[in-house]
């Protein structure tokens, strides 16, 4: 074998070692992806499958609170256009209230009801997440200061 072989054939090893340990990568990394989605993204384009882990933004709905026993808590978030149900059991975060963003995760049962495993709320006057600003832009909806 050729000096100019051997080097052409190191070559190839490395690139093929790289590109296996790509390929890895981003599998495990597809697998830790949670997708961030409106109302109107689930409800109107059914880019979400239950069971999927996903994230969805949006207000909470004016009087859709509701409390159960043992923790459980149901309210619907909104993008103004499309409301969502969502089910969560555990504590709220304090600043949790009717109207003020929300971002929650959690998956989709079969029935479309998002079953939330964490609800996030803003942490002052002036913050909204920035997946919510953004979806409340698009819908032409948002009421922010900063347009």
């Amino acid at each position: 074998m050729t000096r100019k072989q051997r080097r052409f054939t190191f070559i190839i090893g490395i690139g093929a070692v790289l590109a296996l340990a790509l390929v890895l990568i981003l599998t495990a990394l597809s697998e830790k992806i949670i997708y961030f989605y409106d109302p109107s993204d689930i409800n109107l384009e059914h880019k979400a499958k239950a069971g999927q882990k996903i994230r969805i933004g949006g207000l909470v709905e004016e009087d859709s609170v509701k409390r159960g026993e043992a923790g459980l808590v149901q309210f619907n978030v909104t993008d103004t256009q499309e409301k969502l149900q969502v089910r969560y059991i555990g504590i709220l975060p304090d600043l949790f209230r009717e109207g003020q963003g929300v971002v929650v995760e959690g998956a989709l049962d079969e029935q479309g009801i998002f079953i939330a495993s964490t609800v996030l709320a803003k942490h002052d006057e002036n913050y909204i997440s920035k997946e919510v600003a953004e979806s409340l832009k698009e819908k032409g909806v948002w009421q922010g200061e900063n347009e």
